[in-house]
């Protein structure tokens, strides 16, 4: 599939400058020379980072900052989450609550646990699920179908594998996180607004994940008009 068959993106907002953030910084300016990058992150110094030289840089939360240009005309062609958090969920319970919606946090069952490849029990409950029982290269490419690592097929594609879950009393909504440059994936404004739809659509509370071919991170709630 060409992520780009429309052109190339040019808007590109990264949030997060840690690590992954200069590395997809980096990446994507290699790759979209073009494209205007916004990095955001609460560092003081993140101005003056040389691996953000041409980026604009935004000192603030990077939710809060997406919720801001969510919910304006400056939406940016492609999100890509590099902070240690649920970007996807955190901005869905945000805007849920603005719009007068009570969202109530529930933990991700066991049942799920127990039916994802390498499952890991975040602090507040919510699940992670990966292919690999080691640390991926950064650079990995996704590629098709074997993984690049050991060489063999992948044991599930994640984003399809959650989507496909029946867990009684659930829904299972899938944000897929898509490579827009080796080690780095995103997804786009209409992938969480659609998701969002979904989540209040369902009649069950919701399982949402984001989610690659290898790796996803699962949240679980109810919402209550």
């Amino acid at each position: 599939m060409n992520l780009f068959s429309s052109g190339p993106p040019s808007r590109l907002l990264i949030l997060g400058a840690g690590r992954f953030g200069r590395l997809a910084a980096q990446r994507l300016g290699r790759r979209h020379p073009d494209a205007a990058i916004t990095v955001v992150d609460l560092a003081a110094s993140l101005a003056s980072d040389p691996a953000f030289i041409g980026c604009e840089t935004v000192a603030a939360d990077g939710v809060d900052y997406l919720v801001e240009v969510m919910s304006g005309d400056t939406a940016p062609d492609w999100i890509v989450p590099a902070v240690p958090l649920h970007v996807a969920w955190q901005w869905m319970k945000r805007d849920l609550t603005a719009a007068g919606r009570r969202v109530v946090d529930l933990p991700v069952p066991e049942s799920v646990a127990a039916r994802v490849p390498h499952p890991l029990r975040g602090d507040h409950g919510q699940l992670y699920a990966s292919n690999a029982d080691f640390i991926c290269p950064d650079d990995c490419p996704e590629p098709e179908r074997f993984c690049t690592v050991t060489g063999k097929p992948r044991p599930v594609v994640m984003f399809a594998h959650l989507a496909a879950l029946r867990i009684p009393g659930f829904a299972s909504v899938v944000i897929r996180s898509r490579q827009l440059a080796p080690g780095v994936g995103g997804f786009r404004p209409d992938d969480l607004r659609q998701a969002e739809t979904a989540a209040l659509a369902a009649a069950d509370a919701v399982l949402l994940a984001t989610a690659c071919k290898c790796h996803a991170v699962i949240d679980a709630f109810r919402i209550e008009s």
